[in-house]
């Protein structure tokens, strides 16, 4: 059984909405607390699909997770941490990637850990590969296993000197969690510096741990043997503020986005303004809206941080659709990123990708084949469709260009789109939308 969304566009999104913590933090803040040996408390979560998954991992792994019936906030008791069956386990197979860096947590906590074949968004390889070798630089053995890996470490895991080839945000992580408590002092180089990794620094310091961020992306970890609680509040979404943005432009709108914040955002605002996007930025949130005048073409490329984040990119592409002239978007992080432009192209919108880099920022796709450079020329009129979500941000791009067509859209596949934004459908209601939601078998 699945929700689907028929949509008639050509409504305007005017009122509030309120963003919680990020998507890209939270469940991996919620990770942390199995390093600890008192409970941690995370505050600002939102209700999102990551957070329920992550959720019923810990739980099947012995933790006491206790969200509060008013505040939401979760109280996540590790003492009584234990093995669990990877028939449990496996139950959880597809649903997300974050499984992956419950590794090291686990294998300080009880010595092993056994996870299940990885899901998430389908919009490049977004190999394990760096997780892995990261582990066994660790001292983990690694072991394929029948639906998953298995991965232990007889002597414990030492610290070590790490270099990724990419700043992988997850790798980061993957280090992070398990340098924190290893024996000895490990140095990471080519280490991600987004504003999730310094907060989930932040949750880990609170913990306990020493860890100091370089100037030229590498972290230093001092492994400590006993880790206590955290009690913490977890940043705001930036991804989710950046598409709220994007719909007001792509609509013609006006939203107050409460939670969004300047300081995470100032690329993206940058960029949006040049687009010809409206905002007002206020202690307690941004307002987002359309002038009511011509939007401008822009040449962008995406980037680690503190560059253009790729999730930014595809929310705003329906945006440029509706500027007046060419516009030209290289994407550097995911080689399948723009498999989401075929609705948006039967919608109307033209839209041409190419094999090549169309852009200055180096990249590793350039000589793979891969479809990574767009083109995009407007203004192009939308028209409803029929569209199957893709993945999380590109789902959410294709409602917003349903919400600005003229016409009826059917969307089918939009449960995908919980696990990044929370209660989406109600914000949609209170922002105006016309749609309604039926149950498709």
């Amino acid at each position: 059984m699945s929700s689907v969304l028929t949509i008639r566009g050509g409504v305007p999104l005017t009122g509030r909405v309120t963003v919680r913590g990020a998507k890209n933090l939270v469940p991996k803040a919620m990770v942390a607390a199995l390093l600890g040996n008192e409970p941690s408390v995370l505050r600002n979560v939102p209700e999102i699909k990551d957070v329920e998954v992550v959720t019923s991992l810990l739980q099947l792994h012995g933790v006491t997770v206790d969200k509060d019936p008013v505040t939401g906030d979760l109280t996540l008791d590790p003492k009584g941490a234990k093995t669990a069956s990877s028939t449990a386990i496996d139950a959880h197979a597809g649903d997300s990637r974050i499984p992956i860096l419950l590794c090291g947590p686990l294998i300080h906590a009880i010595g092993e850990a056994f996870i299940p074949d990885l899901g998430g968004c389908k919009i490049g390889d977004r190999p394990i590969d760096y997780h892995l070798n990261v582990l066994r630089q660790f001292g983990a053995v690694v072991e394929k296993r029948p639906g998953g890996i298995h991965i232990s470490a007889p002597h414990g895991l030492k610290g070590a000197k790490i270099a990724l080839p990419y700043p992988s945000v997850g790798a980061t992580e993957q280090v992070l969690l398990s340098a924190t408590r290893a024996e000895g002092i490990t140095e990471l180089s080519g280490a991600a510096t987004e504003p999730e990794i310094v907060d989930l620094i932040a949750v880990l310091q609170k913990m306990g741990a020493i860890i100091s961020v370089q100037t030229d992306r590498t972290i230093r970890i001092e492994g400590v043997r006993d880790l206590g609680g955290y009690n913490h509040r977890a940043l705001s979404d930036r991804n989710e503020s950046a598409s709220w943005a994007s719909a007001a432009l792509v609509t013609r709108g006006d939203i107050f986005v409460e939670g969004a914040t300047q300081r995470d955002m100032m690329t993206f605002l940058n960029t949006y303004r040049k687009v010809g996007g409206g905002m007002d930025i206020g202690d307690d949130g941004i307002r987002f809206y359309h002038h009511g005048g011509k939007l401008n073409p822009l040449v962008l490329e995406t980037d680690v941080h503190p560059g253009f984040m790729t999730d930014w990119q595809q929310p705003l592409i329906v945006a440029l659709t509706q500027a007046e002239g060419v516009s030209i978007v290289h994407e550097t992080v995911y080689e399948n990123r723009f498999g989401f432009t075929d609705a948006l192209i039967r919608m109307g919108a033209n839209i041409q990708v190419h094999r090549e880099c169309l852009g200055s920022v180096p990249c590793r796709f350039g000589q793979r084949n891969f479809l990574h450079s767009a083109v995009i020329s407007g203004p192009s009129q939308l028209k409803g469709t029929d569209i199957d979500v893709p993945d999380l941000r590109g789902g959410f791009s294709h409602l917003i260009a349903a919400l600005a067509a003229t016409g009826t859209s059917r969307v089918t596949g939009i449960d995908i789109i919980n696990r990044g934004y929370e209660r989406f459908t109600e914000k949609l209601a209170g922002l105006g939308a016309d749609f309604d939601i039926t149950t498709a078998k």
